[in-house]
């Protein structure tokens, strides 16, 4: 499956390279129309070509400011000479080079066309008459040659060709749309099934894995069937030369919406595959046994959710950047200079925001280090809740009234875990003074054993409960203590429980449960007298 997915990458890329040798136009250079010969500032000359029937013929040189009207000049004097040829009856083309005032002058069958200025030769790096004898030998072998492609046998002929070609692409194309269908039941057969002795996470992770790899075979085939069809109709129209102009109408209208939809589509693919193997490598852990130590099957999803999306989001902003940077370049912007400014601005950015470097260096050591992680319930100063977001900059939490608590990375100093690999139902139990101390522990003790051994409890209790006496002497009577061991997050619910079947059980035996209560005691006897005789004032 591998090996297949990697062939269609390949063809792709095979066919991006390919294609530009076979359309006889090179697609590069088309992004340097009109482009500066020379790197200089101060160099003012800019170059352009001249097409005959969509096909580069030669490049000419002039003054920035003067080169649209030149260009557009001698491309409008070539296109009125080869008409008047291909409508005429003459095979040989007469091309004459001519010296007025020692600048060499083009003419083909006595009409004018160009005059070879310094700044042509200095593109050919050649001498004004040589490269005016030059053009002319071109021209003596282009124009016949365009002429005879408009010749019924030839077109008859490119017409053979280019049914063939459209033949090639409709089974191209339904050749890879039937390895898609089969690559996707493939895919479905090839999703592992839930074993009883696999780890929830590891499935998980499993799972997310197929489908970030079918999510970029999906838009490689789509990229790959957008190849064979504007691929072929590229070719098609450079068989013809009644067509081919319209292969450079094409490529310039297209060309920068290509290569960005090409870059965007690339950063995509290869933001997916890096989630698969994000999620490979961390399921190859678990899997191996390197993260399973005492810690708990939830304490281990809770880590590996939390390493998982702390990388995607790294990796993602790592492939934006790049991806803007291609982006750039297919503009034909140069990010040279803008790499240097962007690093001047950075060093002066990080030197004004040197809270943001200690959040992200705060925040890489509490992933690191395990301190906390997606979903755990802790504690940070005067707040608490359960950990909805954690990245290298900020923590965000839920407390109990639902209210959403953003705190800086940089400011978490003391943070106190209460889910972290298993948590404690910490309970204080007052009895009446009068009661029986010793039959209330006992009642305690049972009540905490029968829990432990319920089998619907028994999973979330981690160790026997332990009733530790007498904890303290209250103003409401005796404070007993009994800790509860229990899975991270589940000491709520199993003391919520036991107070529950505590109560029952004390109601039963008659062992109240006190309430605060309050004694006045007067001790002066004139009072007591009056209020017992009924004079008081």
């Amino acid at each position: 499956m591998h090996l297949r997915f990697l062939a269609i990458f390949c063809s792709i890329t095979v066919s991006t390279v390919a294609l530009p040798v076979t359309a006889q136009i090179p697609l590069l250079p088309l992004l340097q129309t009109p482009n500066s010969p020379s790197n200089e500032s101060d160099n003012r000359i800019v170059s352009g070509w001249v097409y005959l029937d969509g096909r580069r013929l030669f490049q000419i040189g002039a003054n920035r400011s003067n080169f649209p009207e030149r260009l557009q000049n001698i491309q409008r004097n070539l296109n009125q000479i080869s008409q008047n040829y291909f409508q005429s009856s003459a095979q040989k083309v007469n091309v004459e080079v001519r010296s007025v005032n020692a600048i060499p002058v083009i003419q083909v069958n006595g009409e004018y066309l160009m005059s070879v200025t310094a700044d042509d030769a200095k593109l050919r790096q050649e001498e004004q008459s040589i490269s005016a004898d030059q053009l002319a030998e071109l021209l003596q072998e282009e124009l016949p040659r365009a002429k005879q492609e408009r010749q019924t046998q030839y077109l008859i002929s490119q017409g053979k060709i280019a049914a063939g070609i459209g033949i090639f692409m409709m089974l191209a194309s339904g050749g890879v749309y039937y390895y898609q269908r089969r690559s996707r039941r493939d895919f479905v057969h090839s999703i592992p099934l839930t074993t009883p002795t696999a780890q929830p996470i590891a499935t998980q992770l499993t799972q997310q894995q197929h489908q970030h790899i079918k999510e970029a075979k999906k838009r490689l085939f789509q990229l790959t069937q957008a190849g064979i069809w504007g691929g072929g109709s590229y070719i098609i129209l450079g068989l013809f030369p009644y067509s081919r102009p319209l292969q450079v109408v094409f490529l310039t209208a297209a060309q920068i919406p290509v290569r960005l939809a090409v870059v965007g589509l690339g950063i995509y693919v290869a933001a997916r595959l890096s989630y698969a193997l994000i999620d490979r490598f961390a399921s190859t852990l678990i899997s191996s046994g390197a993260l399973l130590s005492s810690d708990t099957s939830e304490r281990l999803r809770l880590r590996v959710s939390t390493f998982s999306g702390v990388t995607k989001s790294i990796i993602t902003i790592i492939l934006m950047v790049v991806g803007i940077l291609l982006g750039l370049i297919s503009l034909g912007v140069d990010i040279v200079p803008l790499l240097a400014g962007v690093s001047l601005v950075g060093v002066a950015v990080s030197l004004a925001s040197q809270n943001l470097i200690k959040d992200a260096i705060n925040g890489f050591l509490i992933i690191l280090e395990d301190q906390y992680a997606l979903g755990d319930v802790i504690n940070v100063g005067n707040v608490g809740g359960l950990v909805e977001n954690l990245n290298l900059r900020m923590t965000q939490l839920r407390d109990s009234e639902g209210r959403l608590i953003t705190i800086p990375n940089s400011e978490i100093k003391v943070v106190a875990n209460l889910s972290s690999r298993w948590s404690r139902a910490d309970l204080t139990v007052p009895i009446a003074y009068e009661a029986d101390v010793d039959h209330a522990l006992k009642l305690i003790e049972k009540v905490a054993l029968e829990m432990d051994q319920d089998p619907k409890w028994q999973q979330q209790i981690v160790e026997t409960p332990q009733v530790l006496g007498i904890d303290n002497f209250g103003d409401r009577g005796l404070i007993i203590r009994v800790w509860i061991k229990t899975q991270p997050l589940k000491q709520w619910d199993v003391a919520r429980e036991y107070r529950r079947r505590l109560k029952i059980t004390l109601d039963q035996a008659g062992i109240a449960i006190p309430v605060p209560q309050q004694a006045i005691w007067v001790n002066d006897a004139q009072l007591l007298n009056a209020q017992t005789n009924g004079k008081g004032d």
